[in-house]
């Protein structure tokens, strides 16, 4: 049984936690491994050079939106595709993270939270609420 009480305190805090998660990884891309470094990573595992761009600002512009509760639906879905097409990366080295190279487990079960979301919506102290009407 759902708590409908408190529901929107669980959405509260898969937003923050994953909010954060996703200005981590785009500010380490951009501040640690460079746009360009990134860019050659990109493509050095099949996805053209140029998508490390839209992808880091995605993450930032997308992590800060979902902590401040805005468009958060639709975020978290295209964040669940971003996150499915990371993993990708990921297939052959296995299950763990810890494996050589990151495994698969990681990505995954972030997209699977970021669809969680998007399913769940906004929750608490959102910026800009879902209508219900």
């Amino acid at each position: 049984m759902i708590d409908a009480r408190m529901a929107p305190y669980a959405a509260l805090l898969l937003r923050l936690a994953l909010g954060a998660m996703f200005i981590a990884h785009g500010l380490l891309k951009w501040l640690v491994f460079t746009l360009p470094g990134t860019a050659e990573f990109f493509a050095s595992v099949g996805f053209p050079g140029w998508t490390a761009y839209p992808v880091t600002f995605l993450e930032i512009l997308g992590g800060a939106a979902l902590i401040l509760g805005v468009v958060v639906r639709p975020l978290a879905a295209v964040l669940t595709v971003e996150l499915l097409g990371a993993a990708t990366v990921h297939l052959s080295n296995g299950w763990l993270f810890s494996n050589k190279d990151g495994g698969w487990e990681y990505p995954v079960f972030l997209a699977v939270a970021c669809a969680a979301l998007a399913l769940l919506g906004e929750g608490a102290y959102a910026l800009r609420p879902t209508r219900r009407d």
